[in-house]
């Protein structure tokens, strides 16, 4: 088996980081990359030309299966065991042991000494404390003082503490790390996209615990009919063309109300596994969605590591989560490359992305607050991203209001799964109006002519028009300027705002809206007009134009320029 160039840098990092240095370290490759080659080949060379025993630590039972397969093809000279209580297997004696944390934790020194502890999914190690991880770890050390601990990871973070190396943690240092952009560019991931939608779920009268939204709180949101039944519409109407969606709910009975509400509404069946599921029962369903014979398949928490279903290509999030490592977790189902699969569509009903940012660009921050209100929303007025416990935007004023459960919407989030990706939305224009507009704190800056759109019940989108700049800007207004109107360009941005309230501009009925991931403003980079007014016979009518140093009311700075 040959490895991809970034497993072969990933392997000969760690052997240039056990050479160089005397502490842990760690390899980081996203969801889908392929870590277990890499564990194999470290595995074949540790055993064959250095003589040395090797642990694999896990703490579920498929990626036990999967590191045993690779070591199958890559070193099928090399003795292997495994020792977990769900594969019934306790084998010891073995160069290379292959074990479950939970079957193994208590019994290192049953193994003998070992020179290398790998630990995959290596970002479940504990910070501090004891756990099964450190627990194993420190009675391996006993056995063998010189051993060494190898972590791999798709998420080298932790909510409550950061980074998961440090130099007090068992893991001390990055040796390598590749994104997930870069496998995509590379042809190793499949592309990922989000649909064009408008409404996000509201989750700021939630409350944190232990790093995570409270699990009840956080079901008594979206369980609710309207927004179940919204939801699932939306998952029918974008996934008709697509082999295999895999969603994800906030718990056992609002799982089951997807389920009811797909089979009900729309007469297709979807599979759902929990962790009251009994084994039997899951492998039966999950086999089935594998082999392409069920089509939808809901979840709780079970189908987040593990679980390899390469023709996955739409990934539900119908729940929200303060984890960045789940929220990576859960769009990594769709990761891999499958024949046939364009990409793979994300649909994010819990505001995830907005949350934690593109997921090749995560924001991790850590919260010690132990329970609390989400750390940032979406101002509506000016769409900053802010802390969550403002009641006045800081940047533009706005005012939220009282927060209220029962308010939140059935349609996913249009942010960009990618940085740099790049959405655009269509909407019908209800109404446009234009204001003068002054740079805060700025006055001798030029004026501009900014340009609200209002679409559906209450939401605005804007632009700016400079005709007060010089260059380009100026012969970008004027151009804007005829494709409405038969008036004479304006000479100011007072005068347009003038002509433009007095009917000179034909109406904007439709807008495309582009937004990039990543970036704080939409921009208006399309329009579909009405016809042209036809020209003012005289100047009655008009308005006066506003005297200079008049005050318009305009609020805090938001031109994205």
């Amino acid at each position: 088996m040959n490895l991809r160039p970034y497993q072969s840098e990933a392997v000969a990092a760690v052997y240039e980081h056990l050479r160089t240095r005397d502490d842990n370290p760690c390899v980081v490759i996203p969801t889908g990359g392929g870590k277990t080659p890499v564990i194999a080949t470290i595995c074949r060379d540790a055993v064959g030309p250095w003589n040395g025993r090797v642990v694999i630590l896990a703490h579920v039972k498929e990626l036990l299966e999967q590191a045993a397969d690779k070591l199958r093809h890559i070193a099928p000279d090399v003795p292997v065991g495994i020792y977990s209580a769900g594969l019934k297997r306790k084998d010891l004696g073995y160069a290379v042991t292959i074990a479950g944390i939970q079957s193994i934790y208590q019994r290192a020194c049953d193994l003998g000494p070992v020179d290398l502890l790998i630990v995959d999914e290596a970002h479940l190690i504990p910070p501090d404390g004891e756990g099964m991880y450190r627990q194993f770890i420190a009675d391996a050390k006993v056995v063998n003082p010189l051993a060494r601990v190898i972590g791999l990871t798709a998420t080298p973070f932790r909510m409550k503490s950061g980074p998961i190396c440090e130099p007090g943690n068992i893991l001390n240092h990055v040796c390598f790390e590749v994104g997930v952009r870069e496998l995509i560019v590379q042809g190793f991931l499949s592309p990922l996209r989000t649909k064009a939608g408008l409404q996000k779920v509201s989750t700021d009268d939630l409350h944190v615990r232990a790093g995570e939204f409270v699990a009840s709180e956080v079901e008594d949101l979206m369980d609710k009919d309207a927004l179940v039944e919204g939801a699932c519409a939306e998952i029918i109407e974008h996934t008709k063309d697509r082999s295999a969606t895999l969603i994800f709910s906030s718990g056992i009975r609002h799982g089951q109300h997807i389920v009811e509400v797909l089979k009900s509404k729309h007469g297709v069946e979807c599979g759902f596994v929990s962790g009251d599921t009994p084994a039997g029962v899951r492998s039966d369903i999950l086999d089935r969605f594998r082999s392409g014979s069920l089509k939808y398949l809901c979840n709780v928490n079970v189908l987040t590591t593990g679980f390899d279903a390469p023709h996955i290509d739409c990934v539900a999030l119908v729940r929200p989560t303060m984890s960045p490592g789940l929220y990576y977790q859960m769009v990594g189902r769709g990761f891999r490359l499958h024949p046939g699969k364009a990409d793979c569509l994300v649909l994010d009903f819990g505001g995830n992305v907005l949350r934690h940012g593109p997921v090749d660009a995560i924001r991790v921050t850590t919260d010690d607050r132990g329970e609390g209100e989400a750390p940032a929303k979406e101002c509506p007025q000016c769409h900053a991203l802010i802390a969550a416990g403002y009641q006045t935007c800081p940047q533009c004023g706005h005012q939220f209001p009282e927060p209220d459960k029962q308010k939140h919407e059935a349609q996913a989030s249009t942010e960009g799964i990618l940085s740099g990706q790049t959405t655009r939305e269509e909407h019908n224009v209800s109404e446009t109006t234009y204001h003068v507009h002054m740079k805060r704190n700025d006055p001798a800056a030029p004026l501009t002519m900014r340009v609200e759109y209002r679409v559906g019940f209450n939401h605005y989108f804007r632009e700016w028009v400079c005709f007060d700049h010089t260059g380009y800007a100026r012969t970008k207004a004027e151009a804007w300027w005829r494709a409405r109107s038969v008036e004479p360009v304006p000479a100011s941005t007072e005068e347009a705002v003038e002509l433009a309230r007095a009917g000179a501009l034909a109406p904007a009925l439709h807008i495309t809206v582009e937004k990039k991931a990543g970036e704080q403003f939409e921009r208006v980079v399309a329009h579909r007009l009405g016809d042209k007014p036809p020209r003012f016979e005289g100047d009655e009518g008009l308005p006066e134009y506003a005297p200079a140093g008049t005050t318009y009311g305009i609020p805090d700075d938001e031109i994205p320029f």
